[in-house]
């Protein structure tokens, strides 16, 4: 994905409808890239193959140090799909969040955007790499799902489409027969699209719970020079959403609201925007607080926060280089550090890890089929430790990937 300033300034195609693939039966293909599955790791990382023919999810064991082991390749039972863009390049769902993990629910979610369908695991809290589909794949009630939010205790999970049929709609999470839509959940963003998506300028982006779970946020991208916004439901103690969103506009010169991450404690989040940097919102007053500049970036887009450091981990596709940003008390911003990460890697999902007290930063860099693993030792002291090769062991098991289509990453740590 590239911001060209052409992608910028295009008014989105016409919409038009596709037809949706019928949704498949659950997955029982598992491919091992190892011998022998680690059964004393930390834990597990997950992110998916989004190929059209079979989307899976890649899982890789964690270590005590940090550094990553692949495991196995595990079927979702749907497929992938890469959005309208033109030049066709990484990040296929203009998004953050394609799958998730919750550590107290001990299960994994996982969009299938090319068969409009969302897949449900549950998680070995001895072996996190073993996951086992729950029922079957089920339908996202919209086109080209891209983005999940399970709540706090993992009992629910909400759902973001951004296709022709967009909006959200949340499932009650069910551990024995999967996921069961919540009535009164399903609202639409109103957002003229395609399926698959146009963008990345128009398209939604990412879907998260407010911190103590009363509200759901939905971003959406705007197309120059008319800004996005952050869509915002009531979530009512049965699961279902207020009938209509409050729209929270970026401040002056933010337009492109990417990825949401919660600033603990604050009832604000920090919004990356590929336009400049990041925007902050403080949603107790329902503005957005500040648009910050990040010198010389070209899409800054994905972002999580270490609770080790405080600090927050913004990854830019173009420049490939995580930013490390500090937000204070009065919600001001400031740029703590810059790490360069390999030339040309197209830096894109990343997720933050905590092992014994130690956070680690992982970040998905496709244009070079790899995974890069930084230790966060203190607040602007981030340290590149490892690179864990996606392409030989994926080759080796027979697992079709495309640096274009790989997405999402998210952590489980054992408790």
């Amino acid at each position: 994905m590239r911001f060209s300033a052409a992608i910028l300034t295009s008014v989105l195609a016409a919409s038009s409808l596709v037809s949706a693939v019928p949704m498949q039966r659950r997955a029982s293909n598992t491919k091992m890239m190892t011998s022998k599955t680690k059964t004393n790791a930390a834990g597990a990382a997950y992110f998916i193959t989004n190929e059209g023919k079979e989307n899976m999810i890649i899982a890789a064991s964690i270590n005590a140090d940090g550094t990553l082991n692949l495991d196995r390749a595990v079927s979702t039972g749907g497929s992938g799909a890469h959005g309208q863009t033109d030049p066709i390049g990484p990040d296929a769902l203009f998004a953050q969040g394609a799958i998730k993990a919750s550590a107290k629910g001990q299960v994994l979610a996982t969009v299938n955007p090319g068969s409009n369908t969302i897949s449900l695991f549950s998680i070995n809290p001895k072996i996190p790499t073993a996951i086992k589909q729950i029922g079957n794949p089920v339908s996202s009630e919209g086109e080209f799902p891209m983005s999940l939010a399970f709540n706090a205790d993992g009992t629910r999970l909400c759902a973001l489409n951004g296709g022709f049929v967009n909006g959200v709609v949340c499932y009650n999470v069910d551990k024995q027969a999967g996921l069961k839509p919540i009535a009164n959940s399903q609202r639409s963003l109103n957002l003229n699209q395609t399926t698959p998506a146009t963008g990345p300028a128009g398209s939604a982006s990412h879907v998260i719970f407010s911190e103590d779970g009363s509200q759901l946020l939905a971003s959406v991208k705007g197309v120059p020079p008319t800004p996005g916004f952050i869509a915002v439901w009531d979530v009512q103690a049965d699961g279902s959403l207020s009938a209509d969103f409050k729209s929270v506009a970026p401040p002056s010169g933010g337009a492109l609201p990417f990825s949401m991450t919660l600033i603990p404690g604050k009832n604000a989040l920090l919004s990356t925007d590929p336009a400049l940097g990041f925007d902050v919102f403080d949603l107790s007053s329902g503005n957005a607080s500040s648009a910050v500049p990040i010198s010389g970036q070209s899409a800054t887009c994905w972002s999580s926060f270490s609770k080790k450091t405080g600090n927050f981990y913004l990854t830019d596709i173009g420049t490939s280089t995580v930013t490390e940003v500090n937000v204070d008390d009065n919600l001001k911003a400031t740029i703590v550090a810059q790490y360069n990460q390999t030339a040309g890697s197209a830096t894109i999902d990343n997720d933050i890890a905590t092992i014994n007290g130690n956070d680690f930063l992982y970040v998905l860099a496709p244009n070079a089929t790899q995974i890069d693993v930084l230790s966060l030792q203190s607040a602007g002291n981030a340290k590149h430790i490892s690179t864990l090769d996606i392409s030989g062991p994926t080759k080796a098991a027979g697992v079709t990937i495309n640096p274009f289509n790989l997405q999402g990453f998210t952590t489980f740590i054992k408790q």
